[in-house]
């Protein structure tokens, strides 16, 4: 990892709990390894989260560099909620969202769609939101990997072109009419 790129880990719980910032590659899978849900809460509110990263960005600022917030967010049946004005623009956002499938006691698009419009209010830079409703590595490896892009060299998520899956390129590549061709269910 880049000398000059730091990460910071915050638990959200009553109150964040922080480790330092770092650039340690291992310290970062530990910390990440550790996460789990140990207790429900019953709401999500990222006033706090927002205050402790607009307090880093000016200090990150002072010292000519980003500050980025990369929320990983679980809960589909609590929508988010904050205190923050949208004019205090100060960090970039992005959010990995996680969730069950739809069902009588989770809103995972109520969840998202509040998600979404968050991350446009509070994004200083390009922000972007990957949801997944699978645990495949690989899905959430490459959008992770996306989330991880510098926010000055980002395009519009709506512009983002993916990788296309191999069954599809090998298709493409054999000049296979589209009425012969299978449909081949992308996993992103």
């Amino acid at each position: 990892m880049c000398p000059r790129c730091c990460l910071e880990y915050t638990n959200l719980h009553d109150q964040p709990h922080r480790k330092e910032l770092s650039n340690d590659v291992e310290f970062a899978k530990v910390v990440l390894g550790a996460i789990s849900a140990t207790t429900s809460y019953g709401q999500a509110d990222l006033t706090q989260l927002f205050r402790i990263a607009a307090h880093e960005a000016k200090k990150s600022r002072a010292q000519n560099r980003i500050y980025r917030v990369i929320l990983i967010y679980c809960r589909s049946s609590v929508p988010p909620h904050h205190q923050w004005p949208a004019t205090q623009k100060t960090f970039t956002f992005d959010v990995m969202y996680l969730h069950d499938k739809p069902g009588p006691d989770n809103c995972p698009q109520k969840v998202y769609d509040t998600l979404g419009d968050t991350l446009e209010s509070i994004s200083e830079y390009e922000g972007y939101i990957f949801e997944s409703g699978q645990s495949v590595s690989r899905v959430l490896f490459r959008k992770m990997c996306i989330l991880l892009s510098h926010p000055q060299q980002r395009v519009g998520q709506d512009h983002i072109n993916f990788p296309k899956s191999l069954a599809k390129k090998s298709v493409a590549a054999e000049g296979v009419s589209t009425e012969e061709s299978v449909s081949v269910p992308s996993s992103q």
